[in-house]
């Protein structure tokens, strides 16, 4: 498995994003801080990172079913986690309907939307793109 900057791969990760659920509307035109992994040349999972200030969202984790379950997640996290950390940012943020289980495994834990910056509450992901219900999450970073 090969993990590599997201260049010029918008449209099929766009297709995997979609098949899983998560939005694709306000997938940014360049797709900087977003990470891919490929297996024999097979686009297999995705995640990507805003960047507010001092603080990172970490959104568009996905991987393509047949792939779960064998670290391609977390490795897409962790590389994200380092490149955030190694710019200086403070923390990492998400909102999740679907895994915080697999979220606080990997050190995150939920907090209030109240206990959110501003800088990340206003990202589209925070004020239209996700809804209420979903569970906000954020982990301490270096």
């Amino acid at each position: 498995m090969l993990i590599e900057e997201a260049k010029n791969q918008r449209e099929d990760i766009a297709a995997i994003l979609s098949a899983e659920k998560l939005p694709v509307d306000d997938l940014p035109e360049t797709l900087d801080n977003f990470l891919i992994a490929t297996e024999n040349g097979k686009l297999i999972g995705v995640a990507g990172m805003e960047v507010y200030g001092t603080y990172g969202l970490l959104r568009s984790v996905a991987v393509l079913a047949e792939y779960r379950g064998k670290g391609v997640a977390a490795k897409l996290i962790a590389r994200l986690e380092s490149e955030a950390a190694s710019r200086g940012l403070k923390n990492m943020y998400l909102l999740t309907e679907t895994a915080p289980e697999y979220f606080a495994a990997k050190g995150f834990q939920k907090i209030s939307r109240d206990d959110v910056p501003n800088e990340i509450m206003r990202s589209s992901e925070f004020s239209h793109v996700c809804p209420v219900s979903a569970i906000v999450m954020k982990k301490k970073l270096g």
